[in-house]
């Protein structure tokens, strides 16, 4: 009986081909749709990810002040007691991390960690003759500041491994560059906030496609820049750590935060704007992704309902012969399998092509040079599953009006 039913499916698909390709057409284009809309936010998110991580760790170890010492007396004598201090004393402040080298040993140690870098950041004046503008200096270990953030592959003039060996050397964005209008070779004036004024020779250019970083930041050796501040050989203000995916990052913040008396960041906690955002732009891909899916559902469910209304006739001597409702509800969910399973392997390939030929279009804008596209395999099954899924349902449900009829009062009408 199976194999009847079959050929009783496969009949009803070829003797109307309209309806069938019409039925088709809209499982490939929901299908397609959805794979071409959410390759191309997973293309925007990695973009934005890529680019905020060319100076963002996804762990930041750093000091974070001072603690509140503003009512110290509150603390040891109830909120109702008079206190009058008499030639109150601040006591200084250490800024920085002091023992670097034993913290970075620790958090290296660290399973997940696969590299860390320490960092002296300060802000400065760059100064060029009368033009003076303000940013962000890093003192930088070369090789692991290259590890971390790949600074080598952003260079647009000179290199970076030169500012290894020179510690007269400087390294700026090129917008920064374009402002002070210096080229590789000038020189360049650095003031520090407490009045400390030194003079570094342009090494090379960076543009990570970032304004922020490469309108206000440079690049020194990490030991001139300790001399700069005439601090000691250990001394960081920072401590950037990368684990080896930038989403677990809970895990070793967890782990590592009560026993360093230092403030431990996530870039989520630190940046939640970059992940909310990265959130709501897969939300409304998917959004509008089944919206779709759900329209090319109701068409199928519409086209499957005239079908069952033109063979009324023909089911009701289907059943007068003694095929079953099982029977009728086999036939018209077999004829939408197959066109769930042939739309969707279609949809699939037509929404590869798609994000395909949109990813060659030209399209210059931060750095970029066309529209971003990833092909993540899991979206083609997803895509796939919910097209095949909701086909069936489009399908069922006027297969089992179908399975309903009462062959005698159709016969008689």
């Amino acid at each position: 009986m199976q194999t009847t039913n079959f050929s009783i499916a496969r009949v009803h698909l070829t003797t109307n081909l309209r309806q069938t390709v019409v039925a088709l057409l809209g499982v490939v284009f929901g299908i397609s749709m959805y794979i071409f809309m959410n390759s191309f936010m997973a293309g925007v998110n990695d973009t934005q990810t890529a680019l905020a991580f060319t100076s963002l760790a996804h762990v930041r170890i750093y000091n974070d002040g001072p603690a509140d010492g503003t009512n110290l007396v509150s603390r040891a004598y109830p909120a109702a007691t008079i206190a009058h201090i008499r030639n109150p004393r601040v006591l200084p402040y250490a800024t920085g991390i002091g023992k670097a080298a034993a913290l970075q040993a620790l958090v290296r140690a660290q399973p997940e960690v696969v590299a860390v870098t320490p960092q002296v950041n300060l802000n400065v004046f760059f100064r060029n003759g009368s033009t003076q503008l303000n940013g962000t200096l890093s003192g930088v270990d070369i090789a692991n500041e290259n590890k971390l953030f790949g600074i080598s592959k952003y260079m647009t003039a000179g290199t970076w491994a030169r500012l290894r060996y020179r510690p007269d050397g400087i390294i700026l964005g090129t917008d920064l560059a374009h402002d002070l209008g210096v080229q590789v070779g000038d020189n360049i004036n650095i003031l520090t906030s407490d009045g400390i004024s030194r003079r570094y020779t342009l090494l090379g250019l960076f543009q990570t496609n970032v304004k922020q970083v490469d309108k206000g930041k440079a690049y020194l050796n990490i030991n001139a820049a300790r001399q700069l501040l005439a601090q000691h050989p250990q001394y960081v203000t920072d401590l950037q750590v990368n684990v080896r995916h930038y989403e677990q990052t809970a895990p070793l913040v967890q782990r590592i935060a009560p026993v360093i008396p230092y403030k431990v960041e996530s870039w989520q906690l630190a940046n939640q704007q970059l992940e909310a955002g990265a959130q709501l732009r897969n939300i409304i891909a998917l959004a509008v992704s089944l919206t779709i899916l759900l329209v090319a559902g109701f068409g199928i469910y519409n086209i499957m309902n005239m079908t069952i209304n033109e063979r009324i006739r023909e089911i009701a001597i289907l059943k007068a012969m003694g095929f079953s409702g099982g029977d009728v509800t086999q036939i018209f969910v077999t004829q939408a399998l197959v066109i769930g399973l042939v739309g969707g392997l279609l949809g699939m390939g037509v929404g590869y092509g798609v994000a395909r030929i949109v990813n060659v279009i030209p399209f210059n804008i931060a750095g970029l040079q066309t529209l971003p596209m990833t092909y993540y395999p899991r979206n083609y099954l997803l895509a796939f599953g919910f097209g095949v899924l909701t086909t069936l349902i489009a399908g069922y449900l006027p297969a089992r009006k179908a399975a309903k009829i009462d062959p005698v009062a159709i016969l008689r009408g």
